[in-house]
């Protein structure tokens, strides 16, 4: 098994943090919350659908 310890994820964290700049891991970040908290909703609301045609085949 692979495991990662402090050391290992901070150096990790550094890379990315030369790599893209801190506005870039902001703006990523952000978009990935963006992203989760639509498909949450989505699936919230495939489980409760407020259209009553939408379960007609």
């Amino acid at each position: 098994m692979f495991h990662l310890g402090t050391t290992e994820l901070v150096i990790i964290l550094v890379i990315i943090l030369l790599l893209f700049g801190v506005g870039r891991i902001s703006k990523i970040a952000g978009e990935l919350g963006k992203g989760v908290s639509s498909f949450r909703s989505g699936l919230k609301s495939e489980e409760n659908p407020t259209d009553p045609d939408q379960n007609k085949g």
